[in-house]
């Protein structure tokens, strides 16, 4: 797809958030358990006084349109393990992958590749369902709080300290050590909540381009 440049900043894996994105091992549980996805394109309209949050696309590669990304908030922006499910044509936005993901699904491959297809095949039939009522949704829903940012930021850097010290560990048979755990703690919650609320303020920000 051609985009007018001009009227519109494209973001790819160029991007830094892309890249944070693929580089950042704490994503994984978001990726992998969750379902949150990043598509590959994502499209940010240039001149205007909209929030960043309020100005941001994603272009289905096959019919074209280009959807306002906040249809993939909510309840909408879990479960998308096999990509974005586009509501017009009905075809899959592809999306990036992180790193880490990528070692972990391929390790565990003679796991799952086998039941792919079937998997891929029940999840499909029910994004229709969850995308059903989407004419309802006009606009980005208002911004979370303050307090489920600092909550949302612990989370994530928890989930950082548990891939960190034990998870990569475990899967490189290195020895966990005990006595640096307090401070690897503090250091991912500090992390996760100084990471979330700059995002935060990204997100809100009316000056980006």
């Amino acid at each position: 797809m051609e985009f007018d440049k001009n009227t519109y900043k494209v973001y790819t894996w160029k991007n830094w958030m892309y890249l944070h994105y693929i580089i950042n091992p704490g994503l994984t549980f978001n990726e992998l358990v969750l379902g949150q996805r990043i598509a590959k394109t994502g499209l940010v309209e240039r001149n205007t006084d909209k929030p960043f949050v309020a100005r941001n696309y994603i272009p289905c590669p096959h019919c074209n349109t280009l959807h306002g990304s906040h249809i993939w908030s909510g309840s909408r922006g879990f479960y998308n393990w096999f990509g974005l499910y586009c509501p017009n044509c009905k075809g899959i936005i592809p999306c990036i992958r992180n790193a880490t993901s990528f070692i972990v699904l391929a390790i565990s491959s003679p796991l799952w590749y086998p039941f792919k297809n079937a998997l891929k095949k029940s999840w499909y039939k029910k994004q229709e369902e969850r995308f059903k009522n989407l004419q309802t949704v006009n606009e980005p829903a208002p911004y979370s709080t303050t307090k489920q940012w600092v909550l949302g930021g612990l989370l994530f850097g928890l989930i950082m300290f548990v891939f960190n010290s034990f998870i990569f560990p475990l899967m490189a048979c290195q020895k966990i050590l005990i006595e640096n755990l307090a401070v690897s703690l503090a250091i991912c919650l500090l992390g996760g909540l100084l990471f979330t609320l700059f995002m935060k303020w990204y997100l809100s920000s009316k000056k980006i381009n």
